[in-house]
Protein backbone atom coordinates (compact mmCIF):
# COMPACT_ATOMS: atom_id res chain seq x y z
CA UNK A 1 0.00 0.00 0.00
CA UNK A 2 1.36 3.15 -0.88
CA UNK A 3 1.83 6.10 1.94
CA UNK A 4 -1.44 8.15 1.55
CA UNK A 5 -3.20 4.93 1.34
CA UNK A 6 -1.85 4.08 4.93
CA UNK A 7 -2.80 7.08 6.41
CA UNK A 8 -6.60 6.81 4.78
CA UNK A 9 -6.54 3.88 6.64
CA UNK A 10 -5.01 5.28 10.62
CA UNK A 11 -6.99 8.25 10.09
CA UNK A 12 -9.80 5.85 9.65
CA UNK A 13 -9.19 3.99 12.89
CA UNK A 14 -8.70 7.33 14.72
CA UNK A 15 -11.15 9.45 16.68
CA UNK A 16 -11.93 13.03 16.28
CA UNK A 17 -9.93 14.01 19.16
CA UNK A 18 -7.02 11.85 19.11
CA UNK A 19 -4.05 13.48 16.86
CA UNK A 20 -1.88 11.26 14.77
CA UNK A 21 2.31 12.02 15.19
CA UNK A 22 3.94 10.71 11.76
CA UNK A 23 7.40 9.41 13.06
CA UNK A 24 9.30 10.39 10.14
CA UNK A 25 12.75 9.94 12.00
CA UNK A 26 15.32 8.11 9.75
CA UNK A 27 13.22 8.48 6.67
CA UNK A 28 13.79 10.21 3.47
CA UNK A 29 12.62 13.68 2.93
CA UNK A 30 10.59 12.74 -0.56
CA UNK A 31 8.57 9.94 2.03
CA UNK A 32 7.73 13.15 4.04
CA UNK A 33 6.77 14.94 1.15
CA UNK A 34 4.36 12.12 0.13
CA UNK A 35 2.70 11.90 3.69
CA UNK A 36 2.00 15.91 3.36
CA UNK A 37 0.44 15.75 0.03
CA UNK A 38 -1.79 12.98 1.20
CA UNK A 39 -2.49 15.49 4.21
CA UNK A 40 -0.37 14.79 6.85
CA UNK A 41 0.83 17.63 8.61
CA UNK A 42 2.40 16.90 12.18
CA UNK A 43 5.31 14.55 12.03
CA UNK A 44 7.74 13.46 14.66
CA UNK A 45 11.78 13.19 15.23
CA UNK A 46 14.57 12.12 17.13
CA UNK A 47 17.80 13.43 15.45
CA UNK A 48 18.40 17.08 16.44
CA UNK A 49 20.39 17.81 14.00
CA UNK A 50 18.13 15.53 11.03
CA UNK A 51 14.87 17.38 12.43
CA UNK A 52 16.56 20.93 11.96
CA UNK A 53 17.67 19.80 8.43
CA UNK A 54 14.02 18.49 7.25
CA UNK A 55 12.75 21.63 8.95
CA UNK A 56 14.68 23.39 6.55
CA UNK A 57 13.81 21.79 3.90
CA UNK A 58 10.29 21.01 4.02
CA UNK A 59 7.08 22.85 4.13
CA UNK A 60 6.79 25.71 6.58
CA UNK A 61 3.17 24.52 7.99
CA UNK A 62 4.30 21.44 9.05
CA UNK A 63 3.97 20.70 13.10
CA UNK A 64 7.56 19.22 14.27
CA UNK A 65 7.39 16.81 17.43
CA UNK A 66 10.69 16.00 18.91
CA UNK A 67 9.95 12.31 20.40
CA UNK A 68 12.67 11.16 21.55
CA UNK A 69 14.61 11.48 24.87
CA UNK A 70 16.81 15.21 24.07
CA UNK A 71 20.48 16.39 25.86
CA UNK A 72 20.98 19.06 27.13
CA UNK A 73 23.07 20.48 24.12
CA UNK A 74 20.66 19.01 21.41
CA UNK A 75 17.88 21.43 22.02
CA UNK A 76 19.77 24.45 20.49
CA UNK A 77 18.94 22.67 17.26
CA UNK A 78 15.07 22.52 17.17
CA UNK A 79 14.60 25.10 19.52
CA UNK A 80 13.65 27.62 17.14
CA UNK A 81 10.46 25.86 15.89
CA UNK A 82 9.52 22.90 17.51
CA UNK A 83 5.76 22.30 18.44
CA UNK A 84 6.06 19.80 21.15
CA UNK A 85 9.29 18.11 22.61
CA UNK A 86 7.62 14.47 24.08
CA UNK A 87 10.16 13.33 26.50
CA UNK A 88 11.05 15.70 29.24
CA UNK A 89 12.05 13.72 32.61
CA UNK A 90 13.76 16.43 34.27
CA UNK A 91 14.10 19.92 35.97
CA UNK A 92 17.86 20.44 34.37
CA UNK A 93 16.13 19.68 30.52
CA UNK A 94 13.71 22.05 31.45
CA UNK A 95 15.63 24.85 32.63
CA UNK A 96 17.75 23.93 29.60
CA UNK A 97 14.71 24.69 27.34
CA UNK A 98 13.19 27.28 29.05
CA UNK A 99 16.71 29.11 28.10
CA UNK A 100 16.53 28.31 24.61
CA UNK A 101 12.96 28.97 24.20
CA UNK A 102 14.08 32.50 25.55
CA UNK A 103 16.97 33.14 23.40
CA UNK A 104 14.54 32.31 20.73
CA UNK A 105 11.58 34.81 21.79
CA UNK A 106 9.22 31.97 22.41
CA UNK A 107 7.43 29.29 24.55
CA UNK A 108 8.01 25.88 23.79
CA UNK A 109 5.74 23.06 24.68
CA UNK A 110 6.49 20.11 26.90
CA UNK A 111 5.77 16.70 28.07
CA UNK A 112 6.68 14.88 31.32
CA UNK A 113 7.75 11.94 30.02
CA UNK A 114 6.93 8.98 32.68
CA UNK A 115 8.56 5.41 33.63
CA UNK A 116 5.41 3.29 33.24
CA UNK A 117 7.19 0.04 31.35
CA UNK A 118 8.78 -3.17 33.18
CA UNK A 119 12.18 -2.44 31.32
CA UNK A 120 14.54 -0.97 33.26
CA UNK A 121 15.54 1.10 29.99
CA UNK A 122 13.00 3.33 29.25
CA UNK A 123 13.12 6.93 30.66
CA UNK A 124 10.89 8.39 32.62
CA UNK A 125 9.75 9.86 36.17
CA UNK A 126 7.15 8.45 38.67
CA UNK A 127 4.14 10.50 40.28
CA UNK A 128 5.77 11.97 43.42
CA UNK A 129 9.37 13.01 41.11
CA UNK A 130 7.07 15.20 38.79
CA UNK A 131 5.88 16.34 42.10
CA UNK A 132 8.67 17.82 43.23
CA UNK A 133 9.43 19.58 39.60
CA UNK A 134 6.41 21.48 39.91
CA UNK A 135 6.31 22.40 43.14
CA UNK A 136 9.59 23.35 43.16
CA UNK A 137 11.02 27.02 43.46
CA UNK A 138 13.19 27.02 40.13
CA UNK A 139 10.31 25.30 38.07
CA UNK A 140 8.11 28.38 39.06
CA UNK A 141 10.69 30.73 37.38
CA UNK A 142 10.79 29.18 33.98
CA UNK A 143 8.68 31.50 31.83
CA UNK A 144 9.06 29.96 28.47
CA UNK A 145 7.78 26.81 28.71
CA UNK A 146 4.04 25.15 28.95
CA UNK A 147 3.80 22.15 30.30
CA UNK A 148 1.23 20.53 28.08
CA UNK A 149 0.73 16.94 29.60
CA UNK A 150 2.39 13.53 29.70
CA UNK A 151 3.93 11.49 28.04
CA UNK A 152 4.98 7.82 28.30
CA UNK A 153 5.67 4.05 26.29
CA UNK A 154 4.36 0.27 27.27
CA UNK A 155 6.33 -2.30 27.71
CA UNK A 156 7.44 -4.24 24.60
CA UNK A 157 5.45 -6.93 24.85
CA UNK A 158 2.77 -9.43 23.56
CA UNK A 159 0.66 -9.29 26.72
CA UNK A 160 -2.16 -6.67 26.00
CA UNK A 161 -3.12 -6.38 29.78
CA UNK A 162 0.11 -5.40 30.94
CA UNK A 163 -0.05 -3.22 27.97
CA UNK A 164 -3.67 -1.63 28.90
CA UNK A 165 -2.25 -1.67 32.69
CA UNK A 166 0.92 0.77 31.89
CA UNK A 167 -1.47 3.29 29.39
CA UNK A 168 -4.41 2.87 32.38
CA UNK A 169 -1.59 4.14 35.03
CA UNK A 170 -0.02 7.15 32.58
CA UNK A 171 -3.82 8.26 32.26
CA UNK A 172 -3.97 7.97 36.10
CA UNK A 173 -1.57 10.23 36.61
CA UNK A 174 -2.51 12.78 34.10
CA UNK A 175 -5.89 13.14 36.07
CA UNK A 176 -3.28 13.30 39.27
CA UNK A 177 -1.32 15.96 37.53
CA UNK A 178 -4.69 17.85 36.40
CA UNK A 179 -6.00 18.07 39.01
CA UNK A 180 -3.47 18.96 41.55
CA UNK A 181 -1.64 21.51 39.05
CA UNK A 182 -3.50 22.13 36.24
CA UNK A 183 -7.45 22.46 36.90
CA UNK A 184 -7.80 25.65 35.38
CA UNK A 185 -5.12 25.14 32.72
CA UNK A 186 -7.06 24.26 29.48
CA UNK A 187 -3.83 23.43 27.36
CA UNK A 188 -2.81 20.58 29.77
CA UNK A 189 -4.43 18.45 28.15
CA UNK A 190 -2.57 16.03 26.03
CA UNK A 191 -1.29 11.72 26.78
CA UNK A 192 0.68 10.92 24.27
CA UNK A 193 0.91 7.10 24.40
CA UNK A 194 0.83 4.57 21.89
CA UNK A 195 2.82 3.58 18.98
CA UNK A 196 1.99 1.34 15.66
CA UNK A 197 1.80 -1.95 17.71
CA UNK A 198 -0.54 -0.80 20.54
CA UNK A 199 -2.15 2.61 19.34
CA UNK A 200 -5.73 1.25 19.69
CA UNK A 201 -5.12 0.10 23.09
CA UNK A 202 -3.88 3.31 23.94
CA UNK A 203 -6.75 4.81 22.50
CA UNK A 204 -9.21 2.70 24.45
CA UNK A 205 -7.08 3.86 27.81
CA UNK A 206 -7.51 8.15 27.05
CA UNK A 207 -4.40 8.85 24.44
CA UNK A 208 -4.64 11.97 22.50
CA UNK A 209 -1.66 12.09 20.59
CA UNK A 210 -0.55 8.38 18.64
CA UNK A 211 2.81 7.93 17.26
CA UNK A 212 2.94 5.83 14.34
CA UNK A 213 6.27 4.94 11.98
CA UNK A 214 5.98 1.52 10.62
CA UNK A 215 2.34 1.05 10.03
CA UNK A 216 2.67 4.34 7.00
CA UNK A 217 6.47 4.28 6.38
CA UNK A 218 6.80 1.03 6.47
CA UNK A 219 9.63 -0.93 8.37
CA UNK A 220 12.37 0.99 9.39
CA UNK A 221 15.11 0.59 6.93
Amino acid sequence: MSIANNLLSLNNTLPENVKLVAVSKTKPKELLLEAYNAGQRVFGENRPQELQQKHNDLPKDIEWHFIGHPQSKQVKYFAPFVHLIHGVDSLKLLTVINKEALKNNRTINCLLQFHIASEETKFGLNLNEAKEILLSPEFKELKNIAIHGVMGMATYTDNEHQIKEEFKSLKQTFDNLKNEFYSDDESFREISMGMSGDYLLAINEGSTLIRVGSSIFGIRS
